[in-house]
């Protein structure tokens, strides 16, 4: 029987479990995929939590894991146009990406160029769709300067390369671990942790125009002031904070051609997925503790399929 990674409650990682179920059955709309990859992200583990935040759907337990899925399709719900069992795919699935086997609404599927691996394809739909999303929002002039808060992790190190690619001058704000890492991504890397905010003004000393976080609270909090203008703040990191430092969340397209343009990207050489370890499925409980702890540096994939 086809296994999957979930949690049958909410709460923290002793809710999680590997177990085997029946593989879905896609309904209209809907592809039924062999799970290749799996991209590991922190809404994984905060809707674990119980967080019901923007484009969160409540699911009966046990609810598998995963919000990124590369795969080939081995059935096709009725009224499905566009797509073909045997193709390979990549997208954002509606019964969760660790598993053997999982659902992928044709909406935001998007078909897997030859040259992109499965491996790669499954941290572009939630990772650089939202960092591609961001930059699109910002629209950041060249030669202006962008503060990204978690430059390190998934989202930040696409962020950091979309970007610079588009000329514009990143200060990166991680680790000091990870300050190799994001100052090979094109980067002004900037200290995270208290304090912050000066350390940007001694290396930004003409200002900052614009914020793209992803670390939120405290963090968001000490920075936003930096902007002449809060309207140039947008944060992944979740409401309400951003609005009432006069901010935005950021706005996720979330469809199958801005994963077409993500991906043309990686094969074009333009964006790296850093994917920097990967785990089989019985090693996902480990790879999300990774990514939960803040720690992980560029992107983690689970590897499921053959």
């Amino acid at each position: 029987m086809p296994k999957a990674y979930v949690f049958t409650r909410n709460g923290g990682p002793e809710v999680e479990a590997l177990v085997e179920q029946d593989a879905p059955v896609p309904t209209p709309g809907e592809l039924l995929v062999a799970v290749r990859a799996a991209g590991v992200n922190p809404v994984d583990w905060k809707l674990r939590t119980g967080y019901t935040g923007p484009g969160s759907q409540p699911q009966p337990f046990p609810t598998v894991l995963g919000s990124e899925t590369a795969g080939v399709v081995q059935a096709l719900g009725p009224d499905v146009e566009g797509f073909a069992v045997g193709d390979e795919v990549f997208g954002t699935p509606v019964t969760g990406g660790y598993a053997e086997y999982t659902l992928l609404p044709v909406a935001v599927t998007a078909h897997k160029p030859a040259g992109l691996s499965f491996t790669d394809a499954a941290a572009l739909p939630v990772a650089a769709a939202t960092a591609y999303d961001g930059v699109r929002r910002l629209a950041p002039a060249p030669g202006s300067t962008l503060l990204v808060t978690g430059a390190g992790g998934g989202v930040g190190n696409a962020l950091v390369q979309l970007a610079d690619h588009a000329g514009v001058r990143v200060f990166g704000a991680a680790s000091a671990a990870k300050k190799d890492f994001v100052e090979s991504l094109g980067a002004v890397h900037v200290e995270s942790g208290a304090g912050l905010a000066d350390r940007v003004r001694v290396v930004a000393p003409g200002g900052i125009d614009a914020i793209f976080d992803l670390a939120g609270g405290d963090t968001l909090r000490e920075v936003a002031p930096l902007l002449a203008d809060p309207a140039a703040l947008i944060s992944a990191a979740g409401e309400p904070l951003p609005v009432e430092l006069g901010g935005a969340a950021v706005a996720r397209a979330r469809t199958a051609a801005v994963l077409d343009e993500v991906a043309d990207l990686v094969v074009t050489g333009v964006l790296r997925t850093h994917v920097t370890r990967t785990y089989p499925l019985t090693g996902a409980g480990e790879a999300l503790r990774a990514v939960e702890s803040g720690h992980a540096r560029g992107k983690l994939v689970i590897e499921v399929g053959a």
